[in-house]
């Protein structure tokens, strides 16, 4: 294969050499030919004067050192965080003390795939991704809140199937599941979360007024609107709808068959699952759910975040008198 910045493949440079040098043709008609400028012409009849055929060989085009790169050390330091730690470029560069940029080189060099592509477990490779460059962020915090539920299966005392395997007889099927409602503010992605015991209309309000509640103790005293899919809970839910009135917000959805539409959620939602609901195998469902609260702290004061320059959303909030 050949070099992905040569003009020429080897069959090329042969062809080169020998109207050159056996048919005595001139170098500049040629290179005109082979769409090469003549010093490209030149530099290759005289490889091949001094090597011979092998002279028109591919090379390397990288320098054969360089004083600048990454030692090897550095590199199996991150690679471990990696596999430790499972997450992305800046939290490792923050436990290694590598540049994020210099993580994410690392990581590209030795094709290690993205999270977002891997088993929370075992952080293997599971799935493909997509990629989007399209953004938007409303410019001042309250102007808009994202709204979501997650479901997630209940946990059997004494742990389920990620503790035991698969292979033991299924244990706690037919508990249930847990709702975990989560919002998130869309400037600053302040975020607030709950597990409740299910997504009616009613507990959406209710959970509503709570996280408005955290984010007036956060500094962000004014809600302007509340995004939400299109789910009954949340469009003819009068409980619902009463509670954006009172909070003095307007009510807004995404566009039906869109997930993407309330992206920041969606990936709230993702971020959960993976650093909190099955970063570990819990042995009892209240176990998992006590941990939710920590993992929250740490979500908004000290994980950074990616859209945010690496910073945790609470650097976005202004400090409070």
């Amino acid at each position: 294969m050949s070099h992905a910045n040569a003009r020429l493949t080897f069959h090329g440079r042969c062809l080169l050499v020998r109207r050159v040098v056996f048919d005595g043709r001139p170098v500049a008609h040629v290179a005109a030919e082979l769409g090469v400028s003549r010093q490209c012409a030149h530099r290759w009849v005289g490889r091949y004067r001094r090597q011979g055929w092998a002279g028109l060989a591919e090379r390397r085009s990288g320098p054969r050192s360089s004083v600048s790169k990454t030692p090897l050390q550095t590199e199996r330091k991150v690679l471990e965080a990696r596999r430790e730690l499972r997450a992305g470029p800046d939290r490792i560069a923050a436990v290694t003390g590598v540049p994020a940029r210099t993580v994410t080189r690392i990581l590209r060099r030795h094709c290690v795939p993205v999270l977002a592509a891997c088993d929370p477990l075992t952080g293997q490779p599971v799935r493909a991704t997509r990629h989007s460059d399209r953004r938007y962020e409303h410019p001042e915090p309250g102007a808009m809140i994202h709204i979501d539920v997650k479901k997630l299966g209940r946990i059997p005392d004494g742990g389920g199937w990620r503790i035991h395997g698969r292979s033991e007889p299924v244990r706690g099927r037919g508990i249930g599941y847990d709702h975990v409602h989560t919002a998130i503010d869309d400037h600053t992605r302040l975020a607030y979360a709950e597990v409740l015991p299910d997504e009616k209309g009613t507990t959406c309000a209710a959970f509503l007024t709570r996280a408005a509640a955290f984010f007036a103790a956060h500094g962000i005293t004014r809600i302007q609107r509340v995004l939400t899919d299109n789910a009954r809970n949340y469009r003819v839910s009068a409980a619902f709808q009463q509670a954006c009135a009172d909070l003095g917000a307007r009510q807004k959805f995404t566009r039906p068959r869109c997930p993407w539409t309330n992206g920041k959620a969606e990936r709230l939602n993702r971020t959960l699952a993976t650093e909190w609901a099955y970063r570990r195998p819990y042995t009892s469902n209240d176990q998992r759910t006590h941990a939710l609260a920590a993992w929250l702290e740490h979500y908004n004061t000290q994980r950074p975040h990616s859209a945010l320059g690496g910073k945790p959303p609470i650097t976005r909030l202004s400090p409070r008198s």
